[in-house]
């Protein structure tokens, strides 16, 4: 059952499960972004660590 249908209805478990679905889609989704934003910003800083210097 999807909530656009219906026949949803909106009791407690339901609030819940959809909350915590929800909060962490937000958590995955604000760390990749942060990710994803990071590593655009070292590429174009041009920042290398060193850490494949040696091969």
């Amino acid at each position: 059952m999807f909530p656009f249908n219906f026949e949803w209805i909106w009791d407690m478990s339901h609030v819940v499960f959809m909350g915590g679905l929800w909060y962490a889609l937000n958590i995955i989704g604000i760390g990749m972004t942060f990710c994803i934003i990071k590593a655009i910003y070292d590429t174009v800083k041009g920042k290398d660590d060193g850490h494949h210097a040696e091969h």
